[in-house]
């Protein structure tokens, strides 16, 4: 049973109780990231993110760090387009400890010169790290294919040309304006009790924050190519069509479309492009989904001279999905693998956290698993047919990183 409780400031604290385990997630969710940027920041949410780690009054980098080391526990963060989360794992008798030095780091980081230096260096590390996976960086260029200037299609890391221009005020800054109460949700999920909602509500409860002045607006879907030049062995191919936005009535039917495209080992993409023609080691598709917006991503990675192969084959893959439809074997299959990874999702709290969290900050609403399960078993063939023939059209962005950089000859 999840408990919800808004704090008399905004900020909401969701506790989901599982008294068979021993171990308690706690995740302090934030409802911003690059979306949130402009060309000046981008890259600050992320960055921000880093500097948390990075000492608070009380507590150096080191002590943080060996602060969680000390009792088995896990502390780390991440950023998305929408979100970012600092989050910690610890043995249920350390929860009141986890949440002692993860509102310190949240409310007491310090964002000293001599920090920001050395982050700085490490981030565009992490960034040049990310220049040498093409098969990751091929998704950002699909990002900016698709939204072209709106933040949306912005990386996630930022530039080092931004970074530059980070200080410790400039994050107090973006702290003041977006680390809002009400942009808050603290999540908690394991062996805890009911009462540790009032000692999150005394670290969270009473505190005040600014108010962001822009304006979020909602981005267009465009129909682009992107490519780029790099000595690489494969070429890395990304295709993108308009999918749905979070928590539209379609995505159940969406999700089970992308399971039976390219979600799995018996999806067609998988079996098409890998096991019957051998024309790639990694092949899938996935959904995308922000508060007013979605893409489905069909990615491929194939030797140079095969490109123009592979994209046939995936063209020819969605043709016949469109044509034929799933067969009643694909959507059976497809919603029983479903269920099945919800309910072993379900058996770590970590994932427990950050479902609830989600849940809250993006849809302010939480359902059981019997509901979720429920409107999987109302997919039906013909929801999932007409998904197919909407969103697999002729407007769809390409983004490609290989030797030549050039598109596949028989791209429309």
């Amino acid at each position: 049973m999840i408990k919800k409780y808004t704090c008399q400031n905004g900020v909401r604290i969701v506790l989901e109780n599982i008294p068979t385990v021993r171990s308690v997630a706690i995740g302090v969710w934030i409802g911003t990231g690059s979306r949130n940027e402009d060309t000046q920041n981008n890259g600050i949410s992320h960055f921000l993110e880093h500097m948390f780690f990075k000492g608070t009054k009380t507590r150096t980098a080191r002590e943080i760090a060996e602060s969680f080391d000390s009792i088995g526990g896990q502390v780390n963060a991440f950023t998305s387009k929408e979100y970012t989360c600092y989050y910690a794992k610890v043995l249920d008798t350390h929860a009141q400890f986890a949440l002692d030095v993860l509102s310190d780091m949240f409310f007491n980081s310090t964002f000293v010169e001599e920090e920001l230096k050395k982050e700085k260096n490490v981030v565009f590390e992490e960034i040049k790290m990310y220049e040498d996976t093409p098969d990751d960086i091929v998704h950002d260029l699909l990002s900016r294919a698709v939204y072209e200037d709106h933040p949306l299609g912005y990386p996630i890391l930022g530039t080092e040309e931004t970074l530059e221009t980070f200080t410790g005020e400039k994050l107090q800054e973006y702290i003041h304006e977006r680390y809002t109460p009400e942009n808050v949700v603290i999540s908690i999920a394991g062996n805890i009790s009911d009462t540790f909602i009032q000692e999150v509500e005394k670290y969270f409860g009473s505190y005040e924050g600014g108010k962001s002045e822009r304006e979020e607006t909602k981005p267009d879907f465009h129909a682009n190519r992107i490519t780029r030049k790099k000595e690489t062995e494969q070429a890395h191919l990304c295709i993108g069509f308009e999918g749905l936005k979070v928590g539209h009535e379609d995505v159940y039917s969406l999700i089970v479309l992308n399971n039976i495209l390219g979600g799995s080992m018996s999806s067609r993409l998988f079996q098409e492009v890998r096991e019957q023609r051998g024309l790639a080691y990694s092949v899938f598709s996935y959904h995308s989904a922000y508060q007013d917006s979605g893409i489905v991503t069909v990615y491929g990675g194939t030797g140079a001279k095969q490109l123009d192969v592979l994209f046939e084959t995936i063209q020819e893959t969605l043709d016949n999905l469109k044509k034929e439809g799933i067969t009643a074997k694909e959507l059976n299959n497809s919603k029983e693998q479903l269920k099945g990874s919800l309910m072993l999702s379900l058996e770590s709290t970590n994932s427990r956290m950050s479902r609830n969290g989600k849940n809250e900050l993006l849809l302010k609403r939480h359902r059981s698993l019997d509901e979720i399960t429920e409107q999987i078993d109302q997919v039906t063939k013909n929801s999932v047919d007409g998904l197919a023939n909407s969103i697999f059209n002729d407007h769809y962005s390409v983004s490609i990183i290989g030797q030549d950089g050039e598109l596949p000859k028989n791209l429309k």
